[in-house]
């Protein structure tokens, strides 16, 4: 075809996808990083945000907002792809993983019906793009430079909110450290209040940044066109918030503001300077944004519209999740209604607070885990470095601090096992893909995507794996026969949560299975290798746990195996504590970096090596 067709060609689809998008809402969303519903509008007379209150009294707010990831790259993977991560293999902080061809993330479907779309700047996703996603996406991005006429949907998003900057001195204090609101399992330190004053200083930048853009809104004559959205993107960047899926790390304010032009596209219940209490979460914003600008959102995605021409009913629960942070691995799994919070640990071995180094460069990390090793903190401050429960069950209305677990009260127990019914069906709603090792996600099935793969029962038999972890991570000891079973099983992943049970079982466990470990650890599965290795590493006898040692060395190397692996033997090896002693130079030669290594996972095996080492130093 001549270069003149295909201009012609493409000035026609052009002027087709401008008319498409005539009349049609702009769309503002303004982001920040790292915040809770720390705001005047919320309630909070310790805040400082004039500009957002504004926006909020002719808007509404949503009590009940949640990022289903406490941490950014799966909370915004969520919204850009309207799919939970566990469904396509991109919980795990900095993965990254392909989308099936016929998905596409939500801006693309914007700017095929004419929208002008850009992203002011961070992007930060799990998922791989599937083509171009933005018109423009950097630190120039603007309305401004659309299209006459061409309606938008512009991202603005602040990262002065950040951990990294609640945390960053010098600084001086706006807001007064004496007058904080301490959560109750913070111990009452000059540095807990000081971050805690430092974080609330932020978010009044913040606020500033976002009025401006309003303002700039309104200079351009288009507060009459446009709808806005203001929203954090988890909860405080804070230890017991940022990446913990309670409601404190899972929460986060969104006000939406609708003006008049387009009031027929919110819900009857609306109410501008009012509240909603309907249950809304990160996985409705993409099908949401689409409905507002009458594009029927794909069956595909798992959220609710809660805006527009394809606003559905809210749901009855939200859902979030945690997997690997950094270089710690976990799973956990949250259920809420709105009132009660349910959480669901699969790795309860594992303290909250596992080390990960971004986490201890916050002062209140330190001193609050120097405290503890004092002896100097009494519950509920003390739990946060203790290993953890099979579940978690709070009551937000009598417990908003979630320090109260529930779990096994005797009153509560019909909502335990609504919200634990709850999980289950939404594990299989979604074909959750959490419950494979890391690497599995990846390797299972190296013809097809993580998420095509999840929801063939042939190449994943959830059923069979998620009851294997279930018996693993209940702490019963009746279900050690099934543990037992479960590492004789044909799929490599019931074996890994055999193992997994027998390790959360410490010595009782592991004096249980010790010929069914013995025989594990020379597993085809490496990753059940690793689990096993652990296991007699720090319960077997010196001799059984020697055999482990050098066992995880071999795994831990990146440069035999690939990084999935060698970051979850590392991790088993600083587990091991003094009994990795003998090993110390081995460690400290172990490669940090491989050719097959994912640029987004720089740096993690290095933070591991220097932790251990650091631990084992004479």
């Amino acid at each position: 075809m001549k270069p003149s067709v295909l201009l012609l060609a493409a000035a026609i689809a052009s002027s087709a996808a401008l008319a498409a998008g005539a009349d049609r809402p702009n769309v503002l969303w303004i982001t920040s990083e790292d915040n809770g519903p720390h705001l005047g509008c919320y309630g909070d007379k310790y805040a400082d945000t004039p500009n957002l209150d504004r926006l909020a009294a002719r808007g509404v707010i949503y009590r009940n907002a949640w990022s289903n990831a406490p941490v950014c790259a799966p909370a915004r993977t969520t919204i850009i792809s309207g799919l939970y991560p566990p469904s396509t293999g991109s919980e795990h902080m900095r993965s990254s993983a392909p989308l099936p061809p016929h998905m596409k993330m939500y801006p693309q479907y914007l700017r095929e019906a004419g929208y002008y779309c850009t992203n002011n700047s961070k992007e930060d996703y799990n998922l791989e793009k599937p083509g171009r996603i933005w018109d423009e996406s950097s630190g120039q991005a603007h309305w401004r430079n659309r299209r006459p006429d061409q309606p938008f949907f512009a991202i603005f998003n602040f990262t002065v909110t950040h951990e990294s900057q609640v945390r960053k001195r010098p600084h001086k204090a706006v807001h007064d450290p004496a007058r904080v609101a301490l959560p109750a399992y913070h111990p009452d330190t000059p540095e807990v209040r000081r971050d805690w004053a430092q974080y609330h200083d932020k978010i009044t930048e913040m606020d500033r940044l976002a009025g401006k853009v309003l303002q700039e809104l309104d200079d351009d004559g288009l507060a009459g066109e446009t709808i806005v959205f203001y929203y954090g993107d988890h909860g405080p960047g804070m230890p017991r918030s940022k990446r913990w899926p309670y409601n404190s790390g899972l929460r986060v304010p969104m006000i939406v503001s609708i003006p008049a032009k387009w009031r027929h596209l919110a819900p009857p219940d609306y109410n501008p300077g009012g509240s909603s209490d309907r249950l809304v979460g990160f996985i409705d914003l993409a099908p949401t944004l689409l409905s507002l600008a009458g594009i029927e959102p794909p069956d595909f995605m798992q959220g609710h519209a809660f805006l527009g021409k394809s606003c559905q009913p809210g749901p009855q629960y939200l859902f979030g999740f945690r997997g690997r942070m950094d270089e710690r691995c976990d799973m956990v799994r949250t259920v809420g209604d709105g009132r009660y919070v349910y959480l669901k640990h699969y790795m309860p071995h594992k303290i909250y607070g596992q080390h990960i180094a971004y986490m201890f460069e916050t002062p209140t990390t330190r001193v609050w885990k120097r405290l503890y090793d004092e002896g100097k903190l009494k519950p509920p401050m003390t739990g946060f470095w203790q290993t953890k429960p099979a579940e978690e069950l709070y009551d937000l209305q009598n417990d908003p601090h979630e320090v109260k677990n529930l779990a096994d009260s005797p009153r509560h127990q019909e909502v335990l096992s609504r919200m634990r019914a709850a999980h289950r069906d939404w594990v299989f709603r979604i074909r959750d893909l959490g419950f494979l090792p890391e690497g599995e996600i990846h390797a299972r099935d190296p013809g097809a995507t993580p998420y095509e793969m999840g929801h063939d029962p042939a190449k994943y038999p959830l059923t069979k794996i998620f009851a294997a972890a279930q018996a693993a991570s209940s702490l019963k000891s009746e279900d050690l026969p099934k543990l037992l079973e479960a590492l004789a099983d044909g799929d490599s992943a019931v074996r890994y949560w055999g193992a997994m049970g027998l390790l959360i079982r410490q010595a009782d466990g592991v004096a249980a299975g010790r010929a069914a470990l013995d025989k594990a650890l020379s597993d085809s599965s490496p990753y059940v290798r690793i689990v096993t290795a652990e296991a007699l590493g720090r319960y077997g006898t010196q001799r059984e746990a020697a055999r482990a040692l050098g066992a995880l060395i071999t795994l831990a190397s990146v440069e035999e195996n690939s990084v999935y692996v060698a970051l979850a033997a590392l991790s088993a090896i600083d587990d091991l504590d003094t009994r990795a002693r003998s090993a110390r130079a081995e460690i400290a030669g172990l490669p940090v970096k491989a050719k097959n290594m994912p640029n987004r996972m720089g740096g993690y095996l290095e933070r591991l090596i220097g932790k251990t080492l650091g631990d084992l130093a004479p």
